[in-house]
């Protein structure tokens, strides 16, 4: 079995919505079946399930997903493909137009936080932030 583990998002009527919206987001991505109640896609090969559920929950902080930039120029896309219709939050934290959090982060940041010399001062930098600043954490 492929994909023996995969996340089921419940939303509130927009699933389809959602789906189609995140396949273009992400590269590698599709929609796999799609009926009234349920739809299920990949986002660059990881299978999600999109659940017509109804207004009964909402998503929280308590659960995101993170994406591991290279770049800034990949921390950018992201930020600004996933914050529209949504809010931003701190450390690269945000919220899409459906609710569900993300971190957009550097994958340099494990690196710079396992220094014991610069570890501090980079978490000084980056709790200035919303959207991660790759060059101001290299500087820190």
């Amino acid at each position: 079995m492929a994909n023996p583990i995969y996340p089921c998002l419940w939303f509130d009527g927009r699933a389809q919505e959602a789906a189609a919206f995140y396949c273009s987001v992400f590269k590698n991505s599709k929609i796999l079946s799609d009926t009234p109640m349920v739809v299920t896609f990949e986002l660059d090969g990881k299978k999600f399930m999109g659940l017509n559920g109804g207004p009964h929950f909402q998503f929280t902080e308590a659960v995101s997903f993170v994406v591991d930039c290279d770049t800034q120029e990949e921390i950018d896309y992201y930020w600004h493909k996933l914050t529209e219709g949504g809010s931003e939050s701190q450390c690269g934290w945000l919220k899409d137009k459906f609710g569900l959090s993300w971190q957009i982060v550097p994958s340099i940041l494990p690196t710079l936080m396992s220094d014991p010399e610069r570890s501090g001062r980079v978490m000084q930098a980056f709790l200035k932030m919303k959207k991660f600043d790759i060059e101001t954490l290299l500087n820190a």
